[in-house]
């Protein structure tokens, strides 16, 4: 089956945003950028994806305008196969994505990016519902701490657990870099991830 990996709103944006954390940011570049470079190794198919949405202004850092609707910076440079550009949580709706991945023969989907339980998780439940495969690899995933509606924290590894928990065995399968890059057929980049941990969620 073929695969291609989905790169999803791994943007200049989100460094803008005051919950932004480097130190959180650092083991999602790592994960990230090795699955890009098993993909690339291995000749499969790369897909960008941005998300834009308004107001068109430059004070907006999902504006077009504001520049920052570019690569984030620590991420590995790759030549996109298509690039897309999102207006809804699902890089599916109205993007031209699911066509030219039907036109591509693409049976199954890599999903990475940016944010774990936002962009990702909603992709990942609009292809599965459509029909692909997907894989989910939730170390190459980033989010942050959120809080709850009742006032509580919620930890940005709390969230990957659940979103890992609700997805897995139901919209897609979820994998760690290592287990994405053999599922697609690819040989390993890194010993490191070959042994690297079990649990994806993590």
């Amino acid at each position: 089956m073929k695969s291609c990996l989905i790169v999803i709103d791994a943007q200049e944006s989100f460094r803008q945003r005051a919950y932004w954390s480097e130190n959180v940011a650092q083991p999602y570049f790592a994960a990230q950028n090795a699955l890009i470079e098993g993909c690339l190794a291995a000749d499969l198919p790369i897909v960008r994806v941005f998300h834009v949405d308004g107001p068109a202004d430059a004070g907006h850092p999902f504006a077009v305008e504001s520049g920052f609707v570019r690569p984030i910076e620590g991420l590995a440079a790759f030549e996109a196969a298509a690039t897309f550009t999102k207006h809804r949580h699902s890089a599916l709706i109205n993007s031209g994505l699911d066509v030219w991945l039907t036109q591509q023969g693409i049976g199954r989907l890599i999903v990475s990016g940016i944010r774990t339980e936002q962009c990702c998780e909603t992709t990942t439940r609009h292809a599965s519902d459509l029909g692909w495969e997907v894989d989910y690899v939730t170390e190459a995933t980033l989010t942050f701490d959120m809080v709850q509606p009742d006032g509580r924290p919620l930890a940005a590894a709390d969230i990957k657990a659940r979103t890992a928990t609700v997805l897995d065995g139901r919209f897609a399968t979820v994998c760690s870099v290592a287990q994405a890059l053999q599922r697609a057929g690819t040989r390993q980049m890194d010993s490191a991830w070959t042994s690297s941990s079990n649990n994806p969620s993590a």
